[in-house]
């Protein structure tokens, strides 16, 4: 009402008709009827992927989330059936966002993935520490096994490897899938990872049909190739552009980066930009380091450390991406670095930004800027560094570590 919008609820476009620029609607009541457009803009997001799993029909306790009313019903559900066990399958940003607060609400909640390891946006190494968030919290993790049925009408969930996990409720987050039906019957273009493919003004392969958010394929502003990032900073700039384009307004998307920040139970985890995953399968030549600080200066009660991890080329410094995993400030550091990265900023440009410091906020010597340092030292050849997941091949092979932390630090763990 305020801004004179004629919303139409409980109604679906079934077609797009675009000789004669019309889409064909169909009301929740049965009434259809089509409506002229000018322009066409195309906003149908994702939809939650659901495998056909035996026995998935006959079990009333299988949720998804993708929106409101979802939800409703899984509140409902326990508030009326008052389940005492949970099942999440899947380990993504939904999936463990689903499992703490299950685990609030006082349920048993296990975990199921066929990846090693949850967050796969975050490195292996990196997922350990949201790992060990996870289990110290009471999740039962069963990482690299998937889900082969549900049986005893839900109440039983049989994984691949054989294992049974009684389960009074099931909520899948296996992931999303784009919403392009429409789009395809309209013979629209689509493309590899079944997106509708949009160019830099976010305009289909008709020129008076835009698409964005979930639905779209954009260029990955790092890989320069093709990707979906099904996130909602990517689909606000994307209207943007939409807005600006239609109204002559000169805007273009320029690309995702996937930065994204997740809580998890006390933990921050953020990340931006191409993982080490992404790098192999790319081939692109890579180094990294890991930096474990303080979110702000030691001496000022309650400081807590935060896991963080860049990955740039060997030689040039350009920063390809960046995780952290910590209590606090992760995402401001993580911000930074993906800001650093649009203004293509290198690994040798971080000792120089001048971030803002006073003992309750950061430290003279901010974690990013120790992230430069860091990859300096390895781009000019002053250190060389073993990957953490080479030192337990290392010490079987006889090697001599020396530890040189404190005996507080080592308290926390140590090798063999």
């Amino acid at each position: 009402k305020r801004f004179n919008l004629d919303i139409r609820n409980l109604s679906e476009v079934t077609k797009i008709d675009r000789d004669r620029k019309e889409v064909h609607i169909k009301k929740m009541s049965g009434v259809e009827y089509t409506e002229s457009y000018d322009i066409l803009i195309l906003s149908p997001g994702a939809s939650p992927i659901v495998p056909p799993i035996e026995g998935l029909k006959e079990s009333n306790n299988v949720f998804i989330l993708r929106n409101i009313p979802h939800m409703d019903a899984i509140v409902e559900f326990i508030k009326t059936r008052q389940p005492k066990k949970a099942t999440v399958i899947g380990g993504g940003f939904i999936g463990v966002e689903m499992a703490e607060n299950l685990i609030e609400r006082g349920l048993e909640v296990t975990l199921v993935d066929m990846a090693d390891q949850v967050l796969a946006p975050v490195d292996y190494e990196m997922a350990q520490v949201v790992h060990e968030e996870l289990t110290r919290h009471g999740v039962r993790l069963v990482l690299k096994d998937g889900v082969k049925s549900f049986r005893n009408l839900g109440s039983v969930v049989e994984t691949q490897s054989g294992l049974t996990i009684d389960s009074d409720l099931i909520i899948l987050a296996i992931g999303v899938s784009s919403e392009v039906k429409l789009a395809k019957e309209a013979g629209l273009a689509i493309g590899d990872l079944k997106g509708i493919l949009v160019d830099h003004h976010m305009k289909t392969s008709d020129p008076f049909i835009y698409a964005l958010g979930d639905a779209v394929e954009v260029k990955h502003r790092v890989s320069e190739l093709s990707t979906k990032i099904p996130l909602a900073w990517p689909a606000n700039r994307q209207a943007i552009v939409v807005a600006n384009h239609i109204f002559g307004i000169k805007d273009s998307y320029k690309g995702s980066m996937g930065t994204a920040v997740v809580k998890v139970f006390d933990y921050t985890i953020a990340t931006t930009g191409l993982n080490e995953k992404a790098l192999k399968q790319l081939n692109l030549p890579y180094q990294s380091v890991h930096v474990q600080r303080n979110n702000h200066a030691s001496y000022y009660p309650n400081a807590k450390e935060m896991n963080l991890k860049l990955l740039f080329h060997p030689t040039t410094g350009q920063i390809y991406g960046a995780q952290g995993v910590g209590y606090e400030g992760v995402e401001k550091r993580i911000d930074v670095i993906a800001t650093a990265m649009i203004g293509k900023l290198t690994a040798h440009d971080l000792v120089d930004l001048e971030l803002s410091y006073a003992p309750p906020f950061g430290s003279a010597k901010d974690p990013v800027n120790i992230l430069g340092y860091a990859a300096l030292n390895l781009i000019d050849g002053r250190i060389q560094k073993v990957d953490v997941l080479q030192v337990n091949d290392l010490v079987s092979n006889g090697a001599f570590i020396l530890d040189v932390r404190t005996p507080d630090e080592v308290k926390y763990g140590s090798l063999p």
